[in-house]
């Protein structure tokens, strides 16, 4: 944050960046031109100001309220209530910092409030000081509507995405890697938590991380280390040892933020923590199984292709006997819906695979698919915009992307889901999966 180092940090930082532009056109929709990263003019507040605020889910009835204050001695925490202004609850939380270089974070607070009433308004403070935030509970019960964008940078179709996002009714947004595109120059950091904060403090926010946090300088810093104090996600409370990789449960699904970018073969902590959530899923309870990642692993594009093979010729298997109903990725910045596949081809018990790496990054569109679209791809398109999947009950949801069309979101492409569970695959699968969860 220290506004006087910025203009040096960003000198030395970019000595160190390598910027990748993809332009190219394909295609019959005339999609409109790329746009400018957004500028930030620099506003002085006072030091224990909250700033950067976003909420996420932290476990059974719990919301995890992060900010940064320039105050290093600002308490870490949080007063809230139903009423605007008035507050019969008080949680105290933790706070972290980091440096980067030249680099200096404020003050990072982390500090879960709860228990929470489900589908319920809340009024918060932060540090006892500074403007009242607002956020509502997702319900506990279908249905409920789940946005989601990745890749997201910060330019003028960022903002595009986020303002459609912000016209839709949902309850939680999810955001599979690829954040800030900070790469290395911190300030960026700050700016993209400036940016996303009228949503993020709003609704809980769930992310995973992608290639471009891993900001990682040999002998000097490890990676994803300003993602992880600045984006902390419940993974300790889903039995995780990596912020890199972890679960929630919302309404009635349960949810898996995975890492392409963290060790995942089946001698890995992230393949082992994956049996033993998988283990732990009840599908009575949780009718409906997510996946999220970065890295897609079905990808007709030109762009990255090959790179998720790995990841899923170790992880696929695992999902599949569990019946994962709905795969989520990002990465390549086009969007993409498949069949249900599996194992390289079309499987009426094998998951959807989506790619929607569009949410407005500055490095612009992957424009080129292959000429022979696979039989397991139905629908893909070089645009950005946004996803919303709405979970009407057990066992039907409704998938739909939204097109930046200039300002205006466009429904492009939507399709009804059913569950696995209501399929009649669960039950062979669950064999499949006892049999892979009883191997060393």
């Amino acid at each position: 944050m220290k506004p006087n180092l910025k203009t040096l940090v960003s000198v030395v930082s970019l000595a160190v960046v390598s910027v990748i532009n993809v332009i190219a056109t394909t295609g019959d929709y005339i999609r409109p031109a790329p746009r400018k990263n957004l500028q930030f003019p620099w506003s002085p507040k006072h030091s224990s100001h909250p700033q950067q605020v976003h909420i996420s889910l932290a476990g059974d009835k719990h919301m995890r309220v992060t900010w940064i204050t320039d105050d290093k001695s600002a308490p870490s925490v949080v007063n809230y209530g139903m009423l605007p202004g008035k507050y019969n609850s008080v949680a105290q939380g933790e706070s972290t910092s980091y440096s980067y270089l030249l680099y200096s974070s404020g003050k990072i607070h982390h500090t879960v409030i709860g228990p929470l009433e489900d589908d319920t308004i809340y009024y918060y403070q932060c540090g006892r000081e500074g403007p009242e935030f607002k956020f509502k509970t997702p319900p506990s019960q279908f249905p409920i509507t789940l946005a989601v964008a990745g890749d997201l940078g910060q330019t003028g179709w960022t903002k595009s995405t986020l303002d459609h996002i912000d016209q839709c009714i949902y309850d939680v947004y999810m955001l599979p890697g690829d954040l800030s595109y900070a790469d290395y120059i911190q300030s960026r950091w700050d700016t993209f938590g400036e940016l996303v904060q009228p949503l993020a403090s709003a609704r809980p926010w769930m992310v995973t991380q992608g290639n471009h946090e891993k900001e990682h300088i040999l002998l000097i810093k490890k990676s994803f280390a300003s993602y992880n104090a600045r984006w902390k996600m419940p993974y300790e409370e889903s039995g995780s040892s990596s912020n890199l990789y972890y679960s929630f449960d919302v309404a009635g699904a349960h949810i898996i933020m995975l890492g392409s970018y963290t060790d995942y073969d089946e001698f890995s902590d992230q393949y082992s923590w994956l049996k033993a959530d998988l283990a732990k899923v009840d599908r009575e309870k949780t009718p409906w199984l997510l996946a999220l990642f970065h890295v897609p692993w079905y990808n007709s594009n030109d762009a990255h292709q090959g790179e998720g093979d790995n990841m899923m010729a170790s992880m696929e298997p695992l999902l599949n006997a569990a019946g994962v109903d709905i795969v989520l990725a990002g990465h390549v910045h086009a969007y993409e819906r498949s069949q249900r596949v599996y194992n390289g081809r079309s499987d009426s018990c094998g998951a959807v695979h989506i790619t929607i790496g569009d949410g407005g990054n500055r490095e612009g569109l992957a424009h080129r698919f292959k000429d022979q679209q696979p039989e397991w791809s139905v629908f893909r398109e070089a645009s950005f915009g946004h996803g919303e999947l709405k979970i009407v009950n057990s066992t039907h949801a409704f998938w739909s992307w939204h097109r930046n069309d200039n300002d205006e979101p466009v429904r492009s492409d939507e399709v009804w889901i059913t569950t696995l569970r209501s399929s009649g695959c669960i039950l062979e699968e669950s064999r499949d999966l006892r049999k892979l969860l009883l191997q060393p």
